[in-house]
């Protein structure tokens, strides 16, 4: 592969751009009006001069990575592109609309891919003249940091496609999990379930937000708390990755919490809005609390939880263990993977606690799967 667009030029749009012209690629970057496309350039240029001071690029280097990159509001650019990857907001409408369009103006052979991180690949395949060529490649953000990819493949995608996604994703120094299309994939699926689940525990009053988030980074080393992770990923985001969990599973505590709902029907849509589960023109440090024992028993039941999660997925034959922990180290920075965290702990202690949340929160989803 030689030449790649990008389509979509938010943060997460400009940081795929950057990823493949920092790596050799000639990238062509497409947005739907010039104003957005002044705005990529402007993410690009942030995120350069920020790498830049940390001395990830020389002047050079910066030039060149530059000079590999054609920025345009036409999509007839793409016709020959080898691979195109759509990086536009999560709305299905949206992504079918641009699906729709490359498939008119693109090459036979040339590979479609979407950076959704957690909406149907298969729906947006089968909307296509090519599902054999369409392909999920799920970057993190920030693009060029984060070092996990997932590849989504479909009951369409055919064996080629998946072989040069994989092959792709290595060639940018990408750790690759190789999955099959399923609501939130791996990273997201487990993510989203711990943030609801923290929201469920405010919502019953049990916690503030500062001592649910003080609770994660302090005991168990998070580099955030869930609720200002949420606020971080963006609260419309997780309301709507939570829905197309909940949709697959079936299950009633993957539905967005009211706390979430509430948020995003005031028009809180977190750091992007200003306001989420905390007002980010009066927070100036991050959120703490004094309550120890409090912040304990939050930890002991959002890991328990997440890890029971973890154990879930694997039993599944979703996700190996090792793509699982890799994936939440590298694609959310966590200090360690669940299942070396369960390591540590112990199965029979992590079953113990299981069965003890179970009981006490009166959810049989909590309990141990059986032997």
């Amino acid at each position: 592969m030689n030449q790649i667009g990008v389509v979509g030029l938010g943060i997460m749009g400009a940081g795929i751009v950057e990823v493949f012209a920092a790596n050799g690629y000639q990238v062509i970057g497409v947005a739907e009006s010039a104003e957005a496309v002044d705005q990529g350039k402007e993410n690009l240029t942030t995120s350069i001069n920020r790498a830049s001071l940390k001395g990830k690029y020389t002047a050079a280097e910066v030039e060149n990575l530059l000079s590999r990159i054609l920025w345009t509001e036409d999509f007839q650019t793409l016709s020959n592109c080898d691979l195109v990857i759509e990086a536009a907001p999560e709305l299905m409408n949206l992504k079918l609309d641009i699906f729709s369009r490359l498939d008119e103006i693109v090459n036979p052979a040339t590979i479609l891919a979407t950076n959704t991180s957690s909406l149907s690949v298969t729906e947006i395949a089968k909307s296509t003249k090519r599902p054999e060529n369409v392909v999920g490649f799920h970057f993190f953000n920030p693009a060029p940091i984060q070092k996990f990819v997932e590849v989504i493949s479909t009951e369409f995608t055919s064996a080629e496609v998946i072989s040069s996604a994989i092959k792709l994703g290595r060639d940018l120094n990408k750790l690759v999990a190789h999955i099959s299309d399923q609501p939130g994939f791996i990273v997201n699926k487990l993510l989203l379930v711990y943030i609801n689940h923290a929201v469920q525990i405010l919502d019953s009053n049990r916690a503030t937000q500062e001592e649910i988030d003080s609770a994660m980074r302090e005991i168990a080393s998070y580099p955030m708390g869930p609720l200002e992770l949420a606020d971080l990923i963006g609260i419309d985001t997780c309301v709507e990755i939570l829905k197309t969990i909940a949709a697959d599973s079936k299950n009633e505590l993957h539905q967005p919490a009211p706390g979430l709902t509430k948020l995003l029907a005031s028009g809180h849509k977190g750091r992007k809005s200003g306001q989420g589960f905390y007002n980010y023109s009066e927070r100036p440090a991050l959120p703490t609390s004094e309550n120890t024992q409090l912040k304990k028993e939050i930890h002991l039941e959002l890991e328990t939880a997440y890890l029971g999660s973890a154990v879930e997925m694997v039993s599944s034959g979703y996700a190996s263990k090792i793509d699982i922990d890799n994936g939440m180290k590298l694609g959310c920075g966590l200090p360690s993977g669940p299942f070396e965290q369960i390591d540590l702990i112990g199965i029979n202690n992590l079953r113990e606690r299981q069965a003890k949340l179970a009981q006490t929160s009166g959810r049989s989803e909590y309990a141990p799967l059986a032997l």
